[in-house]
């Protein structure tokens, strides 16, 4: 799941906010065990102790539930709106650094790494899972960073493509670590690992990005 939730019966809570979260809650622990294909609206609507017309109203078919819930994570991996003006190296270092852990620790969240094994395991029988976590999520995180890049190429700081740019520092940040994640065979960094993981790349690509 991209939500910790906990499931709230709506005698303790009757706001449709609650039975939105109880929904959502009960799709994902849904596609997560049985796969987003084979999960039934009606087999989602009565984990969540809801009838169909009520999950229809509230959240809306299979794939509307998806882009709810990889859309709300997917706003954490925007630019920041308060982003410091790129004036020198140095400031650009630490805008990399902090986009970077941020990235990295949104994307290595353990339900994160599930719903890219869900993609992956739903690439034939529902690609529109890849679809969504790809035009959603991960593209969040690319235009973030092309943003950044942008601004960077604006200040005369760096030279290039801002999309290659973002994908150069993408590169240099990631490595293997998602397939590690995907595959089971690598832990999740711990918060210290991804800062210096962030500052490595982000020093590596300014080496590779001398001042134009």
């Amino acid at each position: 799941m991209w939500y910790h939730w906990v499931p709230m019966s709506r005698a303790k809570d009757g706001s449709d906010a609650a039975v939105r979260e109880r929904i959502l809650t009960a799709a994902f622990e849904a596609f997560q065990e049985r796969g987003y294909a084979a999960t039934s609206t009606l087999e989602i609507a009565t984990r969540a102790r809801v009838s169909k017309r009520e999950l229809y109203s509230l959240v809306g078919n299979k794939q509307e539930m998806l882009i709810a819930a990889i859309g709300e994570r997917a706003r954490r991996l925007q630019a920041p709106a308060d982003m410091p003006t790129l004036r020198d190296r140095a400031t650009l270092a630490q805008v990399l650094t902090a986009f970077g852990s941020r990235f990295v620790r949104e994307v290595s969240d353990p339900d994160v790494v599930a719903v890219f094994r869900l993609a992956i395991a739903e690439a034939i029988q529902a690609p529109e899972v890849a679809r969504t976590l790809d035009s959603l999520g991960r593209e969040t995180g690319r235009a973030a960073l092309r943003h950044i890049m942008t601004r960077a190429c604006a200040a005369g700081l760096l030279d290039g493509r801002p999309a290659d740019l973002a994908e150069q520092f993408a590169g240099l940040l990631w490595r293997d670590l998602m397939i590690g994640l995907l595959l089971g065979v690598v832990q999740r960094p711990t918060p210290r690992a991804i800062e210096a993981r962030a500052r490595d790349a982000a020093e590596a690509f300014l080496r590779l990005y001398p001042i134009p």
